[in-house]
């Protein structure tokens, strides 16, 4: 039951965030950044649809065609996120509520940052507004297109059509909204700390284990590698460090194996013991 409530926060939380940029930022600019929203725009522009009812509407079907098309069992979330967002949208247009900006580039950075947040927001409630991602899918089924392509076909011509209907600079704009959006959803999804994993290489893997344990309170993992021309067997350490433990952790290896083999890598989100909950100590051998 927690669980159930703090996803439909994430999604309500996510669906304003979402339609708040949409109508403060992107539709003000005509920026017309993929998906739904983005063709609501352009229909806007040439038909003067109301961008809410049209995206209400086009969600609606949209599930209702993935329903018979793909056999696909949407979640109740996904039925609410449909219909709540567009409402969001629906509201802004209620009361008017016009530009936040009207400098473009402004609105494309915060706008597609916006979109981005709330869209991340709603993939971790584990929902989702159906819309493009759904027609990406009926198409992937068709073609065998991979889906990720698909996704990008489908925005793309969105962002074409909206370069011919305003303007090539517009369009571009709109790029940059939607790179910016793609970011953001990373962001959230994989988390804000920006954690480092370190795969080591070593003849004394054993001596930097205990210094990297005594050191710096960090446990190790000893993963089997093979190498590709040798073909020896030869363990290698994972270690997962906070970023401002890098430098020492360098310096210990350094400092026992200067002939070390090192490679740093991010860990954009890092779950578990030392990290998300307390440190738990073991007695070994």
């Amino acid at each position: 039951m927690k669980q159930i409530v703090k996803d439909y926060i994430y999604l309500l939380t996510g669906s304003v965030f979402v339609a708040s940029a949409f109508s403060l930022f992107l539709l003000p600019n005509n920026l017309a950044s993929g998906g739904v929203s983005g063709i609501s725009i352009i229909t806007y522009e040439l038909f003067n649809i109301s961008p809410g009812a049209f995206q209400l509407v086009s969600n609606v079907l949209l599930l209702l065609v993935g329903w018979m098309i793909l056999g696909l069992g949407f979640g109740v979330k996904s039925l609410v996120g449909s219909i709540f967002l567009p409402g969001v949208i629906l509201f802004y247009e209620a009361i008017d509520a016009g530009a936040a900006v009207n400098d473009t580039l402004l609105a494309a950075i915060f706008g597609g940052a916006g979109v981005g947040i709330g869209l991340g927001l709603i993939f971790r409630g584990r929902a989702s507004t159906g819309g493009m991602d759904l027609l990406a899918q009926i198409l992937h089924k068709f073609t065998h297109i991979p889906l990720y392509l698909c996704i990008a076909i489908l925005d793309g011509a969105v962002v074409l059509v909206a370069a011919v209907t305003f303007s090539f600079t517009t369009g571009l704009y709109a790029l940059i909204a939607l790179f910016i959006t793609i970011k953001m959803i990373d962001f959230v999804q994989l988390g804000f700390t920006q954690d480092k994993m370190a795969y080591v290489i070593s003849e004394k893997r054993d001596v930097i284990t205990r210094a990297v344990f005594d050191e710096l309170d960090r446990g190790a993992t000893e993963i089997q590698a093979i190498g590709a021309y040798s073909r020896l067997e030869r363990p290698m350490l994972l270690v997962v460090v906070r970023q401002n433990e890098v430098s020492r952790l360098k310096e210990i290896i350094r400092r026992i194996d200067p002939d070390a083999f090192l490679i740093f890598s991010e860990a954009h989100e890092v779950m578990g013991q030392g990290f998300t909950s307390d440190k738990r100590y073991i007695n070994v051998p």
